[in-house]
């Protein structure tokens, strides 16, 4: 698909998704129900799909060290802007995460086919269970446990991992699967794995929240900018210096400029961390991306 028609469609179904919730055609629990649809069923198929094809290459580990280095220069960024505009404790947890960690599955795996070809998608997927993953069961939850309360322990942070279904998927896919499956097995895979993006997209309008205390604006314009723009722009010279290059440089650059993850955003709501900035963000972001994901298309195309 087209990039100009994957952002058309990802438009129509945030509206339609927006329509639905604000004419109660479905219920409130509509779109975790999808979300659930989305983790158990079409992130696996994608996974098992193209993570076959990932290979040990040269790049690799620089594209996996892309993620970490966005985590930690983010983390510099907002902790000195949070002491220098004194946010609150609640406001920087949130920004902490949403800039940190991105929409790198639900929306990046859906998007990346149109953005840089399917080739790439092998490369969303390692920066995303290589790196925003892990980070956001390790980084999201010592965070969430630091500014929330709730505590985490080392055990519970690995269950969560070894016990997460993508996660599962990639271990099979590259120890069991073989590289070219046979048309019968990739076909459906290929189905299911296309459904990523129109499911990601209603789910995301249904959830969508644009209403937000007026404190808040200054946070949420920092958030936009930083996770938009700023992180980007570093990823693109984080693989100029790392000599990332062709679909594993557009990956890279395509997945770190994903808005926030809706995940993360949940989490947040629920341990009553700035809960009105936290859907802001994810809300404002899904459709701010609409228009800063084409200039990125347009800058890394031309």
């Amino acid at each position: 698909m087209p990039a100009t028609s994957a952002f058309g469609l990802i438009l129509a179904m945030l509206v339609v998704g927006r329509v639905l919730t604000w004419r109660r055609v479905v219920p409130d629990s509509a779109p975790a129900a999808l979300n659930l649809v989305v983790l158990y069923v079409c992130l696996p198929a994608a996974v098992l799909l193209y993570a076959p094809k990932l290979t040990f290459e040269r790049g690799l580990l620089g594209l996996i060290a892309v993620p970490w280095s966005i985590l930690v220069a983010s983390l510099a960024l907002t902790l000195a802007l949070s002491k220098l505009l004194r946010f609150s404790r609640d406001v920087t947890a949130v920004l902490l995460l949403l800039i940190a960690l991105g929409n790198t599955s639900f929306l990046g795996f859906a998007l990346m086919p149109s953005l840089a070809g399917e080739g790439a998608l092998r490369y969303a997927i390692a920066y995303d269970q290589f790196g925003t993953f892990p980070m956001l069961c390790t980084f999201g939850l010592i965070t969430l446990g630091l500014y929330g309360g709730e505590r985490h322990t080392v055990g519970s942070i690995l269950r969560r991992i070894v016990t997460f279904v993508p996660f599962i998927a990639l271990v099979v896919a590259l120890t069991v699967m073989p590289r070219d499956y046979p048309e019968a097995v990739a076909k459906p895979l290929k189905l299911v794995a296309d459904s990523l993006l129109p499911m990601v997209a209603l789910a995301a309008g249904m959830q969508l929240q644009l209403k937000m205390p007026r404190e808040h604006l200054v946070p949420l314009g920092y958030g936009l900018l930083a996770k938009l723009i700023l992180m980007p722009l570093l990823a693109l010279g984080l693989a100029t210096l790392l000599g990332l290059h062709g679909e594993m440089r557009a990956a890279a650059i395509y997945e770190t400029a994903m808005p926030p993850m809706i995940t993360a955003g949940a989490l947040l709501s629920l341990a009553g961390l700035a809960p009105e900035l936290a859907a802001a963000l994810v809300g404002f972001g899904m459709l701010a991306s609409m228009a800063t994901l084409p200039l990125w298309h347009w800058l890394l195309a031309g």
